[in-house]
């Protein structure tokens, strides 16, 4: 088993900040829900040379069975008005990957230390920029992971 959390208070924060909703509904926490779950599942639905399969979270992110509870991050969560006028790179999207600000749960990942991670990237990405990214991530050492982790 693998289960993604996700909790309310983390999602209004969300829509609020990033979205510029004030008093944020249950239809926008399901919008935004459903938009984060059709990202997750994109690579069953659309063929690519990268793409992973569901069970692929399974295998990497779950060291053991009764440790199958995944945080999971969004990044990046703009609204439509800006949508269209904002440029980011690879680099800035990964390292929003890693904010609190993105967690679909309220966690601190900056307190703890990380077991594996997962990126997917959709859209017009390259592996180089993705590799850099992550090589920069890093060399900063700005995520810790767990010791037993290579």
């Amino acid at each position: 088993d693998v289960s993604f959390m996700v909790d309310n208070e983390a999602l209004y924060d969300i829509c609020r900040r990033n979205l510029d909703i004030e008093r944020p509904t249950y239809t926008n926490l399901n919008r935004l829900i459903a938009q984060i779950i059709s990202s997750l599942t994109a690579s069953l639905r659309f063929d690519g040379a990268l793409n992973v399969d569901v069970t692929e979270f399974q295998t990497n992110l779950v060291p053991y069975p009764r440790i199958h509870f995944v945080v999971s991050s969004y990044a990046p969560v703009i609204s439509a008005e800006k949508a269209y006028h904002e440029q980011l790179s690879v680099a800035e999207i990964t390292n929003s990957a890693f904010e609190p600000a993105s967690m679909l749960c309220k966690v601190d990942p900056r307190h703890g230390k990380y077991m594996a991670v997962c990126l997917m990237y959709r859209g017009d990405v390259v592996p180089k920029d993705v590799n850099a990214a992550v090589a920069t991530i890093k060399t900063k050492r700005t995520i810790q992971f767990v010791d037993w982790c290579p």
